[in-house]
């Protein structure tokens, strides 16, 4: 068995300080250092793998918890928006449970309208293309009001 090789504070730093500005070396930078630090090239290889490894190790971790806290987030708002989901389908069913209840005309015209169809008031005359439900109003000759019919369901439209 071999005995572990033990860095000096000074061959940490120095080994360090070319691994920030190189993670991998070449040859020739690679035989440099190890002359300088007073090792084996060998030896400074196998301290750049096991940098990079332990770099690559580090930063999976923090994807790592990056990716979990992304995913609480986006299990939360999936909760949410079931949960949302759930209450629109209830009102939805609501909804239409009420309107199986109304009677079957759908159309409702505006009280004014009725007034208009029911019978011509006082100062009104049917003009010549008069159906039931449409005379002149007003002072101008040949102007029409027809009648304003409005929905019993959702967004029922004002005259």
């Amino acid at each position: 068995t071999r005995k572990k090789l033990r860095l000096t504070k000074e061959q940490s730093a120095l080994l360090e300080e070319s691994f920030k500005q190189h993670s991998t070396l070449n040859p020739k930078q690679k035989q440099a250092l190890a002359e300088r630090l007073n090792l084996r090239p060998r030896q400074v290889e196998v301290w750049f793998q096991n940098r990079r490894a332990r770099t690559k190790l580090k930063q999976t971790e923090v994807d790592c918890e990056y990716l979990k806290k992304f995913c609480a987030t986006l299990t939360d708002e999936n909760r949410r928006l079931q949960k949302e989901l759930e209450e629109l389908k209830a009102l939805k069913m609501g909804q239409a449970s009420f309107y199986m209840h109304l009677p079957a005309a759908t159309l409702t015209m505006c009280p004014a309208c009725e007034r208009i169809g029911a019978a011509p008031p006082p100062g009104v005359t049917p003009t010549s293309k008069a159906t039931p439900l449409s005379f002149a109003m007003g002072p101008g000759p040949g102007s029409v009001t027809k009648p304003h019919f409005y929905s019993a369901f959702p967004n029922p439209t004002a005259c």
